[in-house]
């Protein structure tokens, strides 16, 4: 399970500056919802100071997404373009206290985000940045090479792992790892250090008939996530399989917790990793 932070959730369960500011200055709209993650931020901006007087958001995401949307724009506000352009992914994470290292694309969508509304308050044309993104690397969720190379070098990423971890790429079939692969090595090469990020064993996942399927989502179930909610005095049922859609009722303390929202993302992040990427939870209410 996700160890969030304090301020995590505080910013997730009252999110501050959600909403939409009519007639912005400044607009910055990314991810995808069919991604699993998509932000759009708002800027109201002074003419002459470039004082940032109001920002404002609407998310599509996990409660890593929110809590750092949210945070993000109460960083800025009253800050001048200029200075609030410094600000980095990791400026994001650490004034929440930190995010899990899983949940760290989260706070790169945030600075994603305000790049890109920074870009159009100065009149440059995002869809000319889009064509230069380079190569589609990731195709599960739309990743390009670019943006990769430019969050690699920011966050001193060396693994795959951590490139999945902060841009979701590779988090899908797992087919593009090879390519991420390069590009780590390439970028760290570049900068006159070798890394060798090459798996031994190749991870994608082979497919599974439906009896297999169900068979180790009740497994997952059984061994990774019940024992865990135990602890807490929780518990799960499993109600129905219906494709990749699982339906599960919360019991115990579970049912009634103010946070059964974390429980529930991270019983689907579990079976993504463990079952299958489409995975989606379905949360039965008694």
């Amino acid at each position: 399970m996700w160890d969030y932070t304090d301020k995590v959730k505080e910013y997730f369960l009252h999110p501050k500056n959600v909403g939409v500011i009519e007639n912005p200055d400044a607009v910055g709209d990314v991810g995808s919802i069919s991604c699993g993650d998509a932000l759009k931020l708002m800027l109201k901006i002074e003419e002459g100071t470039e004082k940032i007087l109001d920002a404002k958001f609407q998310t599509f995401g996990c409660g890593s997404a929110i809590a750092s949307s949210s945070v993000l724009t109460e960083m800025i506000i009253g800050r001048t373009i200029p200075e609030a352009e410094v600000i980095t992914n990791q400026d994001i994470a650490d004034f929440l206290g930190g995010l899990p290292k899983e949940k760290m694309h989260c706070s790169v969508m945030g600075k994603e985000a305000l790049d890109a509304a920074i870009a159009d308050y100065r009149g440059i044309d995002l869809k000319h940045i889009e064509e230069e993104e380079g190569p589609l690397v990731c195709q599960c969720f739309g990743i390009h090479e670019k943006f990769i190379e430019k969050t690699v070098t920011e966050n001193d990423l060396r693994t795959v792992e951590d490139v999945t971890n902060y841009t979701k790429a590779g988090g899908g079939c797992q087919t593009c790892h090879p390519a991420i692969e390069d590009i780590i090595e390439r970028v760290w090469k570049v900068k006159g250090q070798e890394v060798h990020v090459k798996e031994e064993v190749p991870r994608k996942k082979p497919s599974m008939t439906n009896l297999q399927k169900i068979s180790l989502i009740s497994e997952t179930i059984e061994k990774e996530i019940r024992p865990a909610l135990k602890q807490d005095g929780g518990d799960i049922e499993l109600i129905d399989i219906d494709g990749n859609e699982v339906i599960v009722a919360l019991r115990g303390q579970c049912s009634s917790c103010v946070s059964a929202y974390y429980t529930v993302e991270s019983i689907e992040e579990k079976l993504r990793e463990m079952v299958s990427p489409d995975i989606v939870i379905q949360l039965q209410s008694d």
